[in-house]
C-alpha cells in the first residue's frame, strides 16, 4: 500500500478554510492547525472527512469536534469517535445548535455511555432487518417497537434500544432476532388464549407463580420454535450455553419433557404450574424478556371487540359479493358460514383453513383471510357468533379503525406530528440518515369528473381491446421449462452437452427434455404517481389516461395492484395520495380518484418511496414492483433537497426497497433522465418517453415486458 506523506499545514489550513468557510465565520483556525499538522496522514485524512461531513450539518459543530477529536484519535475506537459525531448531528435536527454543542462538549459522558454500544446493537440500525424478518413469519401481522425491556403486548413486539448482554456485535444481533422470534412465538402458539389474573387468582405469591408460568411457557415455546425454526432455535441455544443459561432446577425436566408434545397448550402449562409452584423458579433466559399480563389483557379486549364486527362486516359484504339476491331470500334461508380446519399431525396449522357459504366452498379475500387467522391465534378458534353476517345498521367504523383528522387541517396553525408517519432521510453529505426527519401524511384523493373513465376508454377503444386481449393471453400463458428428465420434446442444448459429456467420459445426465408448464402469476405493483406542480397540463392528462388503460388491463389480468400518487412542500409537510389500495376493488369511487388526480407542490420522492415499499412489503406475493410514473428528478421548495442531496437520498429509499425483495422501475419523460436516472434507478431499470402523448400507449406495454 502507497503510503502518503502528512499534508502540509498549508494544506490543511486551505481544507479548513474552505470547508468551514473561515471567511465568513470567523473562526480561529491556527491552533486546530497546529494540532492536526503533526498527526499521521492516516488520521489526519480520517479527521478531516469527518470534519467535512458535518459542516454539511453546522460548521460550528464541525469546527467544535476537530479540536475535541484530535486528543482522542489514539485513545478511542473507531465506531465511538463516529458514533459521537452523528449523535452531535442528529441531537441537532432534533432540539437544535446548544444541544448539540454540549453533546461534543460532555464527550467524556458520551464515551462512557457508549461503551456499552461498541459491542451491542442498537434498535435503530437493527429495526428495518428484523421487521423484515417478522414479515416472513406465519400469523397476525405484528409491529416493532423500542421499550425498555423486551415483551409483547400480542400486537406490537418491543426491543431496548440497545442489546449488549453478549461480548460480539453479531452476536448482540442473534440475542435480539432470538428476542423478536421468542415473542412473535408466544402470539403465534397461544400463550395469551389464558386470562392470567384468573388462572394465578389463587396462588398465594402471584408474582412467583407468574415467573413459574412464564418458565413453563418458555420450555413450551422453546418446543415450539425448535419444531418451526430449527437453524434458529440453534442459534438460541448456541447463545444459553455462552451465558450459561442450559441448566434446568431440580424437577423440572420432567415438566420440560411434558410440554416438548406437539400437541401441548397453555392449557397444559398451567397444569404444570400446580407441581412448578412450591419450587423456585429458573432464572430467565436471555432472550425471554418480560411477560406483562396488563398489556396483553388491554390490547387483547380492544382487538377482540374490532375483529369480531370487522369479520362479521367482512362477511356480509362477501355474502352480497358471491350472491346478489341473498338479501332478499335470507328469511328464507339465512347465509350461514362454517370453516373447516385441516390438521398437520396433532397441530392444526393457523393459517390454513377453509371457508364453506351454505355448505358451498368460497374463497374469501386476503383481509378476510388474515381477520380469521388473528382471531384464530387469540381463542383458538372461531366461535359461531363471529361466522354471523353483520345485518344492516350493525356497522360501526369507530370499533375497528382509527377516526382520522383531516390531513389538511393538520396542517394548519402550529406545526405538530402527532399522527403522522416519520421517515429518516439519507444525507450524502454526513454519509447518514436524518432520523425521523421527514413528516408524511396520507389523505384520499378528491374525486374527479364522475364521466372521465368513460371518456377515456371511448377515446382509446382500439387500444383497450387490444391490450385485453394481450394481458388475456399473458393470464393463460405456459412457459417452457428446460433440462427435465421427462417433456414433450428434445431440449437441444441440454443434449448437446450431454453428448459433449459422453465424449469426455462423464456421465450422462439425464435432463435431456422441456416441458410446458402453467405460469402462475403472483405479482404485486405499487403505482407511484408523480403529483407536483411541474405536471400540470399535458402530463397530468397523460398520467390519469395511462392509469385508466392500465386499471382496465390489470382487470382483466388479475394481477395485484395499488395507485398512489405522491407530492409535498418541505419535509415538514410530505403527502401521499390514495387513488386505489391493494385491497380495494376497482370500482367507481377508484375511477372518480383517478379522475381527480391533480398537480400539487413538489417531488420529494425519498419518502414516498420509503412510505409506499413499506404498504408493498405488507403485500404477501413472489414479485413485488413498485413503478413510478415521472416527469423529472427530485425536488423541493427552497430546500436542499434540490440536487445532489436529493438525487442520493432517492438513490438510497431505492437501495432500501430492493433489498426488501422490491422491483423499482421508473417510467419518465424529462428528456434529461439519462443525467441522474441510471445513478438512482441502474442503467436497466428506467425508460424515456420522448413525447408525453404517448404515455397512455406506453405504460401498458412496458408493464407486460416487466411481468412476462
Amino acid at each position: 500500500m502507497v503510503q502518503h506523506p502528512p499534508l502540509t499545514a498549508e494544506a490543511i489550513e486551505t481544507f479548513l478554510e474552505e470547508t468551514l468557510e473561515a471567511e465568513f465565520s470567523f473562526l480561529r483556525l491556527d491552533e486546530l492547525i497546529a494540532a492536526i499538522h503533526p498527526l499521521p496522514r492516516l488520521q489526519q485524512d480520517y479527521l478531516l472527512d469527518w470534519v467535512k461531513r458535518i459542516s454539511t450539518t453546522n460548521i460550528e459543530i464541525a469546527y467544535q469536534f476537530a479540536g475535541r477529536a484530535v486528543p482522542l484519535l489514539d485513545q478511542l475506537d473507531r465506531r465511538v469517535l463516529e458514533t459521537w459525531a452523528l449523535t452531535a448531528m442528529d441531537t441537532y435536527d432534533r432540539t437544535g445548535l446548544r444541544d448539540a454543542l454540549l453533546v461534543i462538549r460532555n464527550v467524556e459522558q458520551f464515551v462512557h455511555t457508549s461503551e456499552i454500544r461498541t459491542s451491542g446493537t442498537v434498535f435503530e440500525d437493527i429495526s428495518g432487518i428484523l421487521f423484515t424478518f417478522i414479515r416472513g413469519l406465519s400469523g397476525r401481522k405484528l409491529k416493532l417497537e423500542q421499550a425498555d425491556a423486551p415483551f409483547t403486548d400480542s400486537e406490537t413486539l418491543y426491543l431496548p434500544t440497545v442489546i449488549a448482554w453478549m461480548e460480539t456485535v453479531e452476536d448482540n444481533f442473534r440475542l435480539a432476532k432470538a428476542m423478536v422470534a421468542f415473542q412473535w412465538a408466544q402470539t403465534r402458539y397461544g400463550s395469551f388464549r389464558v386470562n392470567l389474573h384468573d388462572a394465578l387468582a389463587d396462588y398465594p405469591d402471584q408474582a412467583h407463580a407468574l415467573n413459574c408460568f412464564f418458565a413453563l411457557e418458555t420450555l413450551r415455546l422453546d418446543a415450539c420454535l425448535a419444531r418451526e425454526l430449527p437453524g434458529l432455535y440453534r442459534d438460541m441455544l448456541a447463545l444459553r450455553q455462552a451465558l450459561g443459561q442450559t441448566a434446568l432446577p431440580a424437577g423440572w425436566d420432567s415438566f420440560a419433557h411434558e410440554l416438548a408434545a406437539p400437541d401441548a397448550s397453555v392449557t397444559d402449562t398451567l397444569r404444570c404450574l400446580q407441581s412448578a409452584y412450591p419450587h423456585p423458579a429458573p432464572a430467565p433466559v436471555c432472550y425471554q424478556g418480560e411477560l406483562r399480563p396488563d398489556a396483553v389483557a388491554s390490547t387483547m379486549a380492544a382487538r377482540l371487540e374490532r375483529e369480531k364486527m370487522l369479520l362479521r362486516v367482512k362477511l356480509a359484504e362477501l355474502v352480497d359479493d358471491l350472491h346478489p339476491s341473498q338479501r332478499e331470500e335470507d328469511e328464507k334461508k339465512p347465509p350461514v358460514f362454517n370453516l373447516k380446519e385441516p390438521e398437520e399431525g396433532n397441530v392444526p396449522n393457523i393459517d390454513q383453513f377453509e371457508i364453506t357459504l351454505n355448505d358451498m366452498p368460497v374463497a374469501p379475500p386476503e383481509d378476510v383471510r388474515q381477520l380469521i387467522t388473528s382471531i384464530k391465534l387469540d381463542l383458538g378458534d372461531i366461535p359461531p357468533e363471529y361466522l354471523t353476517p353483520a345485518g344492516d345498521g350493525e356497522y360501526d367504523p369507530k370499533l375497528y379503525q382509527d377516526e382520522e383528522r383531516d390531513p389538511d387541517a393538520v396542517w394548519q396553525g402550529t406545526y405538530h406530528e402527532e399522527g403522522a408517519h416519520l421517515y429518516p432521510e439519507w444525507d450524502c453529505g454526513r454519509k447518514h440518515y436524518r432520523k425521523n426527519w421527514c413528516v408524511l401524511r396520507e389523505k384520499d384523493v378528491r374525486p374527479g369528473e364522475a364521466g372521465y373513465v368513460a371518456e377515456v376508454l371511448a377515446r382509446y377503444g382500439g387500444l383497450v381491446k387490444h391490450l385485453r386481449k394481450t394481458f388475456e393471453a399473458m393470464r393463460d400463458e405456459n412457459r417452457v421449462e428446460k433440462r427435465q428428465v421427462q417433456g414433450d420434446e428434445v431440449d437441444i442444448d441440454a443434449l448437446v452437452e450431454a453428448l459433449a459429456d459422453a465424449r469426455d467420459g462423464s456421465e450422462m445426465s439425464d435432463r435431456l427434455f422441456t416441458r410446458m408448464h402453467r405460469s402462475e402469476r403472483n405479482i404485486a405493483v405499487m403505482f407511484m404517481v408523480d403529483m407536483s406542480g411541474s405536471t400540470k397540463g399535458w402530463i397530468n392528462d397523460a398520467e390519469r389516461e395511462a392509469l385508466v388503460l392500465l386499471a382496465e388491463a390489470l382487470e382483466v389480468l388479475g394481477d395485484r395492484y395499488a395507485i398512489y400518487g405522491f407530492s409535498g412542500i418541505t419535509r415538514k409537510r410530505c403527502e401521499i395520495f390514495r387513488v386505489k389500495s391493494f385491497d380495494e376493488p376497482y370500482t367507481p369511487a377508484v375511477k372518480a380518484r383517478i379522475a381527480g388526480i391533480a398537480p400539487q407542490e413538489y417531488t420529494r420522492m425519498g419518502v414516498a418511496i420509503r412510505h409506499l415499499s413499506k404498504l408493498l412489503i405488507e403485500v404477501e406475493a413472489r414479485t413485488k414492483l413498485l413503478i413510478t410514473l415521472s416527469d423529472g428528478k427530485p425536488d423541493d421548495y427552497f430546500d436542499v433537497y434540490r440536487g445532489q442531496y436529493g438525487i442520493e437520498d432517492t438513490r438510497q429509499s431505492l437501495i432500501e426497497a430492493r433489498r426488501a425483495g422490491i422491483h423499482p422501475f421508473c417510467i419518465t419523460i424529462d428528456r434529461e433522465a439519462k443525467a441522474y436516472l441510471p445513478h438512482m434507478y441502474g442503467a436497466a431499470n428506467y425508460i424515456e418517453i420522448d413525447d408525453v402523448k404517448k404515455l397512455p400507449l406506453k405504460a401498458a406495454d412496458i408493464y407486460r415486458k416487466l411481468t412476462t
